[in-house]
């Protein structure tokens, strides 16, 4: 796709964020082409996030899918398999728009993870010409207009992360934060019990601190339920993986008979 087009996807997402509007995507665990670039040519999404966290998808594969992401007209994300400098530098090049990072739990990950997305003067990036430039052939372009904008996504999943959230919030590096719901709720040994009170708590200091510090709030909405989609905006998040394409297609072959 035209990288003056993709630009401006990234950019509609950043304003929905910045005029508190919701913006919706899903994840990407199957790792295969079509299944990709139907979800994500679907008016639903703004944005697809490949998972390299949770999915046996490679660093060569992560690049076609970006490829299947891009032709569908939607922004592509990918999920890290750890806040890995090397890794962040190797995804950007392949043409992520914007990464999400696991289990942040201090400033250190955030502003580690900034400085590798991004080239000098902003972070620390190595250039290289690869293919989120037309391997040279835009390079201004997108140093200038791309690199920039590019979306940095907090994944808030430990209770160590509620800890020191206010310093975590208070850096401004982050587009928005995400919510893990099973690892937050796991790291309280109590996984998947999303209606204790202990969990309701941390829900509940996570987005005092947005407030106060201007972070758009996300959450990973595991099952494709519309009504529970409705109650998270409604709640105030705006930043929302809606489901996983492995768990859309599991209640999709579900006969009531």
């Amino acid at each position: 796709m035209n990288k003056k087009i993709m630009k401006e996807n990234l950019l509609k997402i950043k304003e929905k964020l910045a005029n508190n509007i919701p913006t919706i995507g899903t994840w990407v665990q199957i790792g295969h082409n079509n299944s990709t670039e139907i979800l994500s040519s679907s008016d639903s999404f703004d944005w697809v996030c490949i998972d390299l966290e949770h999915s046996a998808i490679s660093i060569e594969k992560c690049e076609s899918l970006i490829r299947a992401i891009e032709y569908g007209g939607s922004v592509p994300i990918v999920r890290l398999t750890s806040n890995n400098s090397d890794l962040i530098k190797r995804v950007m090049d392949s043409g992520a728009l914007g990464i999400v990072v696991p289990m942040v739990s201090s400033l250190k990950d955030v502003t580690q993870a900034f400085d590798a997305m991004h080239f000098p003067p902003m972070g620390n990036r190595g250039v290289g010409l690869a293919r989120a430039q037309e391997w040279g052939n835009s390079f201004e372009f997108y140093k200038n207009e791309v690199d920039p904008n590019t979306l940095l996504i907090g994944q808030i999943e430990h209770i160590d992360a509620v800890k020191k959230i206010d310093q975590i919030f208070a850096s401004g590096l982050l587009d928005a934060y995400l919510i893990g719901p099973y690892d937050l709720s796991a790291s309280l040994g109590k996984p998947g019990e999303f209606n204790d009170n202990e969990f309701i708590s941390a829900l509940g200091s996570i987005k005092e601190a947005a407030i106060k510090h201007k972070v758009p709030a996300g959450y990973h909405l595991i099952e494709p339920d519309t009504n529970q989609l409705d109650i998270l905006i409604a709640d105030g998040y705006i930043f929302i993986a809606y489901s996983i394409d492995s768990v859309i297609l599991r209640e999709a072959v579900k006969l009531d008979r």
